[in-house]
C-alpha cells in the first residue's frame, strides 16, 4: 500500500462519503393545487350554470342599470342586465341579459318581459317597493307549448293576467271608449271580479271599438250567455221621481273607469249556460240601458214635426201616459223645395214588449202584427206625436203619445214598411200655438162695433133711468113697500088676538066633545074639526114668525 503525500510532504487523507437523507413531502406544495382545483371548479361551475344571453328591446332603460338590475318572476332571480346598448336607428334600446342555466326553457316566443317601476293608473299605484330597491325586469313565462327563442320585444307596461292566473278572456263591443283603459276594473255585484286587458280600433276608424277584458276564476262561471254589460266610469247622476240619484261604483271606477255586469232581472231565475271563453258581448252604456236589451222586437215609425225639437236627440224616450214605450233613432231636419216648408223627420223604434204583456212568436209570425192595429185605432181616436220637456234642469226633450180631444179625423199612413204617426204642436209650443189661436179669433171680433153698441145701450139705459115713468114707478113702490110695512105691523098686532081666540074655541070644542061623548058621526066630525083647527093654528105661528125676520116675503115670496 502505498503512502500518498500532498506536495508539503505530508499523506494525504481521503474524503470521506457523505451520508445522504431522504427528502419529506412538504404541505406548502399543496397550496397552489389546491387553488388550481378551486379556480378550475369554479370555472366549471360559472360555465355550468351560465344560462343563455338574451336580447330584450325596450323604448327606454330607464331605471335600468347594468351589472344591478335582475329578471325576477315571483322573486326569484333568473337573471342579470349585463350591457345597454341604443339600437342603430336610436329608436329603442337593447338589453342584453345574461340568464341562469335553469331558465332556458322559459325563454319561448310566449315568454313576456316588462320592467317594474313605480306606475300610478287610475286609482291605483304600482311598484312602491322599487323606489328602494330599483326597478327590475318581470318575466312572465306563458304557455308551455312555446318555441325556443333569444330575442325579446318587451312590453312598456305590465299585462293584464298572468299565465298562471285562472280565468277567462272576453270580447267586449263598444261604439266608444269613454274613460276605460287597460287596468280598468270588471265589476260583478260591486265586487272587483276582473280588469280590461286592452282594445283593439277598427280598421280606418270606422265601426265599433273591440275591448278585451278578463274575469277571474271562479267569477267567470257567473258569466252567462245572455248576461249584459255596461259602464260604470265616473259618477252617474240623475233626476228621478224620487229625486236626485248620485251613484258611485268606485274611486277606481272614478279615476280610470270600469265596466260591471249581470244578468237582466227577469233571467236571474233561470239555469242558463256559462258563456264560453271568448265570448262577445255588447257594451251598453248604462245599466238601465242594458236592462231595456231584453226587449228584442222593435217596430220602426216615424213622424213630422213642424215645431221646435230642441233637447231631442238620438236615444230620447218615446212615451205614452208616461211610460217608455220606445226610442228616438234619429232626428234631422228636411229641406224638400222652397216651396215647402221645412220640417224636422223624427224616427222612432217601437218595443212592442213594452205595450203588449202576452208577445209572443206566435204574433210574431203572425202576417199582421198587433201593435199596427192598435196604432191604427189609436190615431183614429186622436193619438198625436208631439215634442214634451222631459227635464227642465237639463233641456232633455222626448216624444210623447197623446190623445188629443176633437183632433181632426186622420189614418194611420205608410212610407215603405214604416208608419208614419200624425204630429201636433207640444209643449210651449202647443201652448203658444194655442194662445196665438185665441188671439187670432179676438183679432177677428168686431170690437170697434161692440165698443158703440154699448155706448148707445149706456145712453139709452142713462135716458131711461131719467124718465118720469122710472121716476113715478120707484115712488110707486116705495108707497107699496110703505103699505107693506104697515100690514104687517097690523098682522103682527092681531095675530096674537087671533091665536087666543083659536084656542079658546079649540078648549070649548074639546069641552063640548067630552060632554057629548061616544062613539057617533057627530063625535068623530068634531075631533077632525079640532085636528085641523089645531094644525092651522101651528101654521098661523109659523106664518107669524117667519113674516117677523122675513117682511119682503108677501112681495117676493118665501126663499129657501
Amino acid at each position: 500500500m502505498s503512502d500518498s503525500r500532498n506536495n508539503r510532504g505530508e499523506p494525504t487523507v481521503s474524503p470521506k462519503e457523505a451520508p445522504v437523507r431522504r427528502t419529506r413531502f412538504s404541505l406548502i406544495l399543496l397550496i397552489p393545487v389546491v387553488a388550481i382545483l378551486i379556480a378550475g371548479w369554479l370555472a366549471w361551475e360559472h360555465f355550468a350554470t351560465r344560462g343563455p344571453v338574451i336580447t330584450i328591446t325596450f323604448e327606454t332603460a330607464d331605471g335600468l342599470t347594468p351589472g344591478q338590475t335582475q329578471v325576477k318572476n315571483k322573486a326569484v332571480t333568473l337573471g342579470t342586465v349585463q350591457d345597454i346598448t341604443l339600437s342603430d336607428d336610436m329608436k329603442h334600446v337593447d338589453v342584453t341579459v345574461q340568464m341562469n342555466a335553469n331558465s332556458s326553457h322559459i325563454l319561448t316566443d310566449h315568454t313576456r318581459f316588462w320592467v317594474v317601476r313605480p306606475r300610478i293608473n287610475g286609482a291605483s299605484i304600482t311598484g312602491l317597493d322599487t323606489l328602494f330597491s330599483g326597478a327590475y325586469i318581470a318575466l312572465d313565462p306563458g304557455m308551455d307549448d312555446g318555441h325556443y327563442q333569444k330575442s325579446f320585444k318587451g312590453l312598456e307596461s305590465p299585462p293584464g293576467v298572468r299565465s298562471d292566473q285562472p280565468g277567462e278572456t272576453f270580447w267586449l263591443v263598444s261604439p266608444s271608449l269613454g274613460s276605460l283603459g287597460p287596468g280598468s276594473p270588471v265589476f260583478f255585484r260591486d265586487l272587483q271580479v276582473g280588469e280590461v286587458l286592452g282594445y283593439t280600433m277598427p280598421p280606418g276608424g270606422k265601426g265599433p271599438i273591440v275591448i278585451q277584458a278578463f274575469v277571474k276564476e271562479p267569477y267567470d262561471h257567473y258569466l252567462r250567455t245572455d248576461s249584459r254589460f255596461w259602464n260604470v266610469s265616473g259618477v252617474q247622476v240623475g233626476l228621478g221621481a224620487g229625486g236626485l240619484k248620485v251613484q258611485l261604483k268606485s274611486l277606481q271606477a272614478l279615476f280610470s273607469g270600469g265596466i260591471a255586469f249581470g244578468l237582466p232581472e227577469r233571467r236571474r231565475n233561470i239555469d242558463l249556460p256559462d258563456a264560453p271563453a271568448n265570448s262577445v258581448f255588447k257594451l251598453y252604456a248604462s245599466e238601465a240601458d242594458a236592462d231595456n236589451a231584453r226587449y228584442h222586437k222593435r217596430l220602426r215609425v216615424v213622424t213630422y214635426i213642424n215645431s221646435s225639437v230642441k233637447g231631442l236627440t238620438s236615444g230620447s224616450q218615446v212615451t205614452m201616459f208616461g211610460l217608455q214605450i220606445g226610442t228616438v233613432t234619429d232626428v234631422r231636419l228636411l229641406l224638400e223645395g222652397p216651396t215647402k216648408l221645412p220640417r224636422v223627420r223624427v224616427d222612432m223604434e217601437l218595443e212592442p214588449e213594452r205595450m203588449l204583456s202576452n208577445w209572443d212568436d206566435r204574433i210574431e209570425n203572425s202576417r199582421e202584427q198587433p201593435v199596427e192595429k192598435y196604432l191604427q185605432a189609436f190615431v183614429a181616436d186622436g193619438m198625436r206625436a208631439s215634442v214634451q220637456s222631459a227635464s227642465f234642469l237639463t233641456g232633455e226633450s222626448m216624444i210623447a203619445l197623446q190623445f188629443v180631444k176633437n183632433a181632426p179625423v186622420t189614418s194611420l199612413t205608410y212610407e215603405g214598411d214604416i208608419a208614419v204617426l200624425p204630429s201636433q204642436a207640444g209643449g210651449m209650443d202647443g201652448i203658444m200655438e194655442s194662445v196665438s189661436t185665441i188671439t187670432d179669433k179676438i183679432a177677428a171680433m168686431p170690437l170697434t162695433e161692440i165698443g158703440g153698441h154699448v155706448n148707445d145701450l149706456l145712453a139709452h139705459a142713462d135716458g131711461r133711468l131719467n124718465s118720469p115713468e122710472v121716476t113715478q114707478s120707484l115712488a110707486a113702490l116705495r108707497d107699496s113697500l110703505q103699505n107693506l110695512s104697515r100690514l104687517t105691523k097690523t098682522a103682527n098686532q092681531n095675530l096674537p088676538a087671533l091665536m087666543k081666540s083659536l084656542q079658546g074655541t079649540l078648549s070649548n070644542a074639546q069641552s063640548v066633545l067630552g060632554a057629548y061623548g061616544g062613539d057617533t058621526d057627530f063625535h068623530r066630525s068634531l075631533q077632525n074639526m079640532i085636528t085641523q083647527l089645531t094644525q092651522m093654528s101651528r101654521s098661523l105661528r109659523f106664518l107669524t114668525d117667519y113674516l117677523d125676520h122675513h117682511p119682503s116675503a108677501l112681495i117676493t115670496g118665501r126663499r129657501n
